[in-house]
Formats: structure tokens, sequence, C-alpha cells
């Protein structure tokens, strides 16, 4: 049998659609009556085809119960412990306690400088602080547990005194559990817990929210040649055998965020195809969350325009993204970023 993804897309912003809602022309996102969509595209590895809301087909049983079934599932609210979703989009701030991440290695190894960090982040207004020892980045090689714990330990400890939203960001069962004890609030694997197997354990017992990223092989290797048969199916296919693994096991629990993994096993086509469908993971029913701040793929696009912070290629990509009802970004410049979406929010709803 067929099998079909469907996929929100022709997104608007505004204040005032009730009387386009009734009419079920327009259908919120999430519930969310600011964010509105009137089309979806039905994807199948061979085709696809845009139908607008209130034409949609009606003589193929099978997949009018599928659209209906997916539809359902895209305009349900958004729930998540912790985090309110009413806001959108929420900023995932970064903070890398390495010598060696791709962007910023080495600035922020002393517990007082990320701690400074921190506290500017937040005052910028992020939503989430993301903090990892372990850098991720292309060719990077594992970093022992221990010295991963080391660099975070007294930071996360001192930063969970602030009582703000913190992400934990670790490929390690035991840093995991640790980090559990001083209370964060989301672990965030860039492996999807495939690089240690008593990762699911840590997630059962626990119950610990959590992002359910995409990556292909491992950071040492996921950028030689990485291949895809159609990369946006694979990784929607992917993200739903995972999470049908999870709830087998007894997570049961809706805390969960997905990321597509810009950048970890994906060449520039890739990483453009994923922006620009990567509103087809809303009709798995959990936010999306969006890592393009300061990526390569800026570079390659940008050419001889490139610059060190990459800033305009960042907000370019969330602007866009936001355009697709991404709910979450992960950045270095929260500032700037929030400057772009409050500029683009005031103007796109007058």
């Amino acid at each position: 049998m067929v099998k079909y993804y469907t996929r929100p897309c022709n997104f608007f912003f505004r204040k005032s659609s009730e009387k386009h809602i009734k009419e079920k022309s327009l259908i919120p996102l999430n519930g969310n009556r600011n964010i509105l969509f009137d089309t979806i595209e039905v994807i199948t590895r061979k085709s696809s085809k845009k139908y607008k809301i209130d034409y949609l087909p009606s003589k193929n049983k099978h997949l009018k119960k599928k659209i209906n079934k997916d539809l359902k599932i895209i305009k349900s609210k958004m729930k998540f412990k912790n985090l309110n979703f009413k806001k959108q989009p929420l900023i995932m701030g970064i903070i890398n306690i390495t010598p060696d991440s791709f962007s910023d290695g080495g600035k922020y190894l002393k517990k007082s400088k990320a701690l400074t960090h921190a506290k500017l982040l937040i005052s910028q207004g992020c939503s989430i602080i993301d903090i990892g020892g372990e850098s991720t980045r292309p060719g990077a090689k594992e970093v022992d547990r221990k010295i991963e714990w080391k660099r975070i330990s007294s930071v996360l400890k001192k930063l969970k005194s602030l009582k703000y939203f913190t992400s934990l960001d670790t490929r390690k069962s035991d840093v995991m559990e640790k980090g559990i004890r001083y209370k964060v609030d989301l672990i965030n694997d860039v492996s999807g817990f495939n690089h240690d197997k008593n990762t699911i354990k840590i997630l059962k017992k626990t119950n610990i929210p959590i992002v359910i990223n995409h990556m292909i092989g491992t950071p040492e290797n996921m950028q030689k040649k990485p291949k895809y048969k159609n990369v946006i199916l694979d990784i929607y296919d992917y993200f739903e055998k995972k999470i049908a693994y999870l709830r087998s096991i007894g997570i049961k629990h809706n805390n969960i965020i997905l990321d597509p993994g810009i950048g970890f096993g994906k060449n520039l086509k890739h990483n453009i195809t994923i922006i620009n469908k990567i509103s087809i993971f809303h009709s798995l029913g959990f936010p999306i969350l969006l890592g393009t701040s300061r990526k390569r793929f800026i570079k390659d696009l940008a050419g001889k325009n490139d610059t060190k912070q990459r800033l305009g290629g960042t907000i370019s990509s969330i602007i866009y993204a936001m355009t697709q009802g991404v709910q979450i970004f992960r950045v270095h410049d929260v500032n700037e970023v929030n400057q772009s979406i409050k500029v683009f929010k005031s103007l796109i709803f007058k």
C-alpha cells in the first residue's frame, strides 16, 4: 500500500481569522490562531500534489482517512512540561563548554565566563539554555565521559540555581543521569539515543523530556558522503519509528521535540531540502527544533560573502523556517535573532 505524508504549507500570520477558521478555509497550527495554513502537500515516494484545505481529495478513501488523521494531529494544541508555546517561536541559547566547538570553542571553558554568558542569554530573551561539554562538529572525536562531566558539572549546578529551563546536550548515559540529578529539564542527544545503549534505560526510568535528533553515523564520520533515498521522507520515517519504539518500551509522555539535524550527516542539498520542506514534521504532532546557527551550509550558499558569525544566513534561515511554523530555534546570537523575529512579526501582523 502506498504511504502518504501530509505537509501543511502556505502559512499565514494574522490576528483576526475567525471567519476563515469557521469557514474551514484556514486551519490553525497547534491551535494557534495567529499561525494558519490553507494548503497541504500530499507526498509519496514517487509523487507530490498540493490541495487547498477546502478542496481536499475525497475519492481515495485511504488517502482521505490519512489526511484527516494528520490534520487532527496538526491542529492539536501543543503541550510541553514547563514550556509555553503560546508565544512562538522559542529560542534555545547555546553554551558550549568545550575547547573545540566549531564556532565558539574555548570561549566559555571557564566557569565564570560560562555563567556570565548564560545570564546574558537569559536577559536577551532565550527560553531554553542548552549546555554541552562535548563538541559534535564534523570530524570531532568522542570525549571521555569524565572529562565531559567535569567541564559542565559546576556550571550546570550553578545554572539550575537560577531556576531556568535547562537542556543538557550529551550522548552519554551517565552524564545524562548526573545531569538529571541536577534537575535539568530536557535531554538533547544529537545521536538520537543511538550512541549509548544505556540512554534508553535512563529515559524510561526518569521520564525526562527529550529531543529526538536525526544523525547518520557519528560526528567523526557523518559528513563522509551521506546518502538518502529521499532525505525528508527518510527522516520522517526515522522519527516515526523512534517514537513508536519509545512508546513500546513504556515512554508514554508527549514531552518530545524533533530535530532533523541540519549538518549532521547531510550535504548542502540535503540541508536545503530539509529547511524547505520542514513543515512535514508537524504531522507527527511534536514541536520542531531547528539548528542552523553559524553552520557550514551558510558558507556554501554565501560564497565570498561568508563571515565568521554568519549572522545574516542564520537569521534568514530562521525567518524562513518561521514561515513553516517551526516552534524552536537553537542559536548562538540570541539577542540578534530575537530582534529579527520581533521586527518580522511586527511587520507581518500589521
